[in-house]
């Protein structure tokens, strides 16, 4: 191999790690662009991803869905983990798929967690009140109530958004690396059945102990993995079709078979 040889194989590897910084630039920038952004207004932050809860709530009865702060300095914390949320949502958002988080995230925010809020909150229960005859005569009900700390609701809320967010971007990745030939139709669909047991594992522990909300996100899931491989023989096909068109497809290639020669001969004869 020449001195030209050497470098005309490094020049594209240096021009990908080049991309590849630039890349990371931009995702470090728009991560604490970000950032800053939501931590400027986190309030509206927390009252539009508490409003889920709010409603669940309501719908049992409590007229207050106000969340606890547990430590002096978890009111700030509070701030903090919204602003590193909200700089993660904004970062895969311009990178990623848009269409397709928005679309994830919006599925988890007003389909999965209003499902997940209305299941945990069915374990309260109404206790005995001081006074009343059922609890002198000795059968006093201990209530069971929900006071939430704002860190745990939060760090649960993002979870169910940033997760769902990037699981809606499944076709996106299976058919970019359908058009680099890395993955393809075919063999998607030979390991469904590995896909399948995926997903399910995936719903277990992204959602709740909640059958209901665990079939929801399998379904959803599982129906994307066959959008995918729907869209990755979609590229296979135009790019079948455009090696044809430029003459790296030999249509009589198919013939070099003895067997179907033989039978196209006798179907001239």
């Amino acid at each position: 191999m020449t001195t030209d040889d050497l470098d005309a194989s490094t020049a594209p590897l240096i021009e990908h790690l080049s991309e590849l910084r630039q890349r990371l630039i931009y995702s470090v920038s728009a991560f604490i662009v970000g950032m800053i952004i939501c931590f400027t207004v986190w309030n509206p932050i927390f009252n539009f991803l508490t409003h889920p809860l709010c409603s669940a709530m309501a719908l049992k009865g409590h007229s207050d869905c106000g969340l606890i702060l547990i430590k002096l300095q978890e009111g700030f914390f509070v701030a903090i983990s919204i602003s590193l949320a909200g700089g993660l949502v904004l970062s895969p958002f311009l990178i990623a798929s848009p269409f397709m988080f928005f679309l994830g995230a919006a599925f988890a925010y007003f389909v999965v967690t209003p499902l997940a809020f209305d299941f945990f909150l069915g374990f309260q229960q109404a206790g005995s009140v001081l006074g009343d005859t059922t609890a002198e005569e000795g059968n006093a009900i201990a209530g069971i109530a929900f006071q939430g700390s704002a860190q745990e609701y939060l760090s649960l809320t993002i979870k169910f958004i940033v997760a769902f967010g990037i699981c809606f971007q499944l076709p996106v990745l299976l058919t970019l690396l359908g058009k680099a030939g890395i993955v393809s139709s075919e063999g998607l669909a030979n390991v469904r059945k590995y896909a399948v047991v995926a997903i399910l594992i995936l719903a277990a522990i992204v959602t709740p102990p909640d059958i209901i909300t665990q079939v929801i996100l399998f379904a959803v899931v599982y129906g994307l993995y066959e959008i995918s491989i729907f869209l990755v023989r979609r590229v296979e096909t135009k790019r079948e079709k455009k090696l044809r068109e430029d003459g790296y497809y030999d249509d009589e290639a198919e013939f070099d078979d003895p067997l179907l020669k033989e039978f196209d001969e006798d179907k001239d004869g």
